[in-house]
């Protein structure tokens, strides 16, 4: 029976859903006839940018995805890894970025609702959740608006559900200020035998929705995601969802345990496209079909069409495809957790999406046509006009500080460096009793119960480096994110990304998109962290203004014991300070140059040397396990002297450090050079440690020692004799603390 037509298309109306004319004709070639209006959306959406990945797909291609410890790749809800003993870690990081331009509070929430649920789709518990959050300036009344409320967003739903978000980063800059950019990483935790995938198989077996009701919320949201920002997308705001995480909590529990009693073929959360991306992505990964009574779905509002069903992002749903002869011990099961779960269709074999409304098929669609055949576009690129100008930086003109103190003192206040306690103290990182390391030091580290084993976890982004160079920067945002973990004592396994750009049918993006992800791509075969899957934001513009390119990389490490986990702090007098890595004359994109001299994005970002890189990382992540390591802390923002000065605050201890290098003071303290990591030793250790770094031939420098209330930085004079160093910087640990810890607080007030 064809479906009906509803009396024919108003002319151009798929152009205001996001199609283009080319697309509408492939639609009409697909099913040999016009499409009905529930067809063309069910279509508008799957085809958008958001679902169907058409522009990246084939730059997407460039990211490594095997490996050792890879259990499962890019193509499912989530990602995959094996930690051995059987047990699994499953992550994943997306966007939702334009919601929380338009509704912060809710974009932010729902973001992490639909996060946790592509994790424990996959079978596992999720413990922990991170975030990576851009602004404009927080001098801004509106970003503050924005700010706050995606902050709550975040703290009031983890904290409902009871999943702690136990770190992440913040960044401001002026790119960000009309289109703020929220990516949420979640990670769980599964034996490998509970991993379940969202596929529809087994003709005849029963397809179910579970879990909350039906509205008319987020209707469009994915085609919403697809276009650029614009005085109207305050209109939109229906397009944002409204979470609920109390019925979240309840969702979790239940799926979990449903998994647990073996009745389950495939589950998938309603995401992006709610029931239609869920329904054909599980027919299509299966090569089956799905039919659908729309009729039995239950909905919370009168009078819906079967158009608002498919496309409404109502959230806190699943589809669920059971064994047959199951669905009513599956209904048991949601019972006890004050779920609905109704069984609205069953799997086919003809690779059909059939709709109906009791007898009345109202859209009948090759459900593959939806996935693989959604249109590929190889966009133009080319080298953006600005790059040039912005890479050019005569640093001879620069003149150096007269006074170190103060430039480090507001390095130190920058709400880029400073604390995020303001942001952390809001969420509940400590439920569930599994953080080790809090938020604050380079990585947040989990314990795996019943084990000697931990998880270590970190977000990293500096899309002002991506900006200016958005190959180098991909490279960076890579090598800095396993830094991180190595400081934990962590071996780093593999990298979710969350890849947020401009309007990629300009070519000057396209071509940031494109360089950004080959760097990424070399770093990570480089370091060996293939990607297991990941989300692409697109069309993160306003007023022909894009953000910086922001390729989010989130990455998971593994401690095989915890005993030898590391933190940042400085923990006693008289251990003795190396920088494991080489400071060579940089200053471009450094935080140094916005501060002190007002250069938002100028120079080139800090060379990378994946050699340099990969060896640092090795030497140090050994020396830790050996036992030789007190507290460890990469180099980043700031340089040199913000990462003394955090670890002498982390430890409430002070340090005096001397130096040889014989270049510019201000490149030495403040620029950004990469593969740094600042290392501490007992002093009975020094002699090993330097012996095994010798052999492992890494560039290393002896700075210094812990000790007193206060940092003392000496520097070479070249006015004075020969190797006679002078204090340049004598600042109370107190003091800085107080900077540093009070900067956005007081921005915020």
């Amino acid at each position: 029976m064809e479906p009906r037509n509803n009396e024919g298309l108003k002319p151009g109306i798929w152009r205001e859903m996001g199609l283009t004319d080319a697309e509408f004709e492939k639609v009409k070639n697909i099913l040999g006839r016009e499409p009905n209006y529930v067809e063309l959306g069910i279509f508008a959406v799957m085809w958008s940018e958001h679902c169907s990945y058409k522009t990246s797909r084939p730059v997407l291609k460039f990211f490594p995805t095997r490996g050792e410890h890879i259990l499962q790749g890019p193509g499912e809800n989530a990602g995959i890894v094996d930690i051995g003993d059987g047990q699994a870690v499953v992550f994943k990081i997306e966007s939702h970025n334009h919601p929380s331009a338009i509704e912060p509070y809710q974009g932010a929430a729902t973001g992490v609702g639909g996060i946790l649920r592509d994790v424990f789709t996959m079978g596992a518990r999720p413990i922990a959740l991170l975030d990576s959050l851009r602004f404009g300036s927080l001098q801004n009344p509106r970003t503050r608006y924005l700010f706050g409320g995606v902050v709550s967003g975040i703290s009031g739903y983890g904290n409902c559900v009871g999943v702690p978000t136990v770190g992440g980063e913040v960044y401001f800059a002026p790119s960000y200020e009309e289109n703020p950019l929220v990516n949420v990483m979640c990670v769980g935790l599964i034996d490998h035998k509970d991993i379940k995938k969202g596929t529809a198989s087994g003709i005849g077996n029963p397809v179910m929705v579970v879990g909350a009701r039906t509205g008319r919320d987020g209707i469009h949201g994915a085609t919403f995601a697809s276009e650029e920002l614009s005085e109207e997308s305050a209109e939109k705001r229906p397009a944002v969802q409204v979470g609920d995480p109390f019925m979240e909590k309840l969702l979790l529990e239940a799926c979990l345990e449903v998994i647990k009693s073996g009745y389950v073929v495939g589950i998938q959360d309603m995401g992006a496209a709610g029931l239609t991306s869920s329904s054909c992505e599980m027919a299509s990964r299966a090569g089956t079909g799905i039919e659908m009574d729309l009729s039995l779905v239950p909905r919370r509002e009168e009078g819906m069409t079967p158009y608002e069903l498919m496309l409404s992002e109502s959230q806190e749903r699943m589809l669920v495809v059971v064994k047959k002869g199951t669905a009513e011990k599956v209904k048991e099961i949601f019972a006890r957790w004050d779920l609905e779960a109704v069984v609205v269709g069953r799997v086919t074999g003809d690779g059909m999406l059939r709709l109906t409304e009791g007898e009345q098929v109202v859209a009948e669609i090759p459900a593959q046509a939806l996935t693989d055949e959604a249109p590929v576009y190889e966009r133009p690129y080319s080298e953006p006009e600005y790059l040039s100008a912005v890479q050019e930086l005569p640093v001879a003109k620069i003149p150096q500080p007269v006074d170190y103190e103060r430039v480090l003192m507001d390095l130190l206040s920058s709400p880029n460096i400073a604390s995020k306690e303001w942001v952390y103290r809001q969420y509940d990182h400590m439920v569930g009793t599994n953080t080790v390391v809090r938020p604050g030091s380079d990585a947040a580290v989990l314990r795996v119960k019943g084990t000697k084993k931990g998880i270590a976890l970190t977000t990293d982004c500096n899309g002002r480096y991506c900006y200016l160079d958005p190959y180098t920067g991909g490279m960076i945002a890579v090598a800095e994110a396993a830094r991180n973990l190595v400081c934990a004592g962590a071996k780093p396994l593999a990298v979710t990304n969350c890849l947020n750009f401009g309007n990629p049918e300009k070519p000057a993006v396209m071509w940031q998109f494109r360089r950004a992800v080959e760097g990424m791509s070399e770093a990570c075969r480089s370091l060996n962290t293939p990607v297991t899957g990941g989300n692409v934001s697109f069309y993160n513009e306003t007023r022909e203004t894009a953000v910086y390119p922001t390729p989010t990389v989130g990455m998971v490490g593994l401690i095989e014991d915890l005993d030898y986990r590391c933190t940042q702090d400085f923990k006693d007098e008289g251990d003795i300070i190396i920088m494991v890595g080489e400071t060579r004359m940089e200053l471009g994109g450094s935080e140094y140059l916005r501060v002190a001299h007002g250069l938002e994005a100028k120079g080139r970002p800090p060379k990378m040397d994946l050699e340099l890189e990969k060896k640092v990382q090795q030497a140090v992540l050994e020396s830790i396990k050996r036992g030789l390591v007190k507290s460890a802390h990469d180099c980043s923002e700031g340089g040199l002297a913000v990462a003394l000065a955090e670890s002498c605050i982390s430890g409430g201890i002070g340090a005096e450090i001397y130096s040889v290098e014989n270049i510019r003071g201000d490149a030495l303290l403040f620029g950004e050079s990469q593969s740094r990591i600042i290392i501490t030793t007992a002093e009975n250790n020094v002699a090993e440690l330097i012996r095994y770094l010798t052999v492992m031939e890494v560039p290393f420098t002896r700075l210094g020692t812990v000790g007193g209330r206060e940092l003392k930085i000496n520097l070479l004079d070249p006015g004075c004799a020969a190797g006679r160093p002078r204090a340049v910087i004598n600042l109370p640990v107190s003091e800085m603390e107080k900077r540093w810890r009070g900067a956005i607080e007081c921005l915020m007030k």
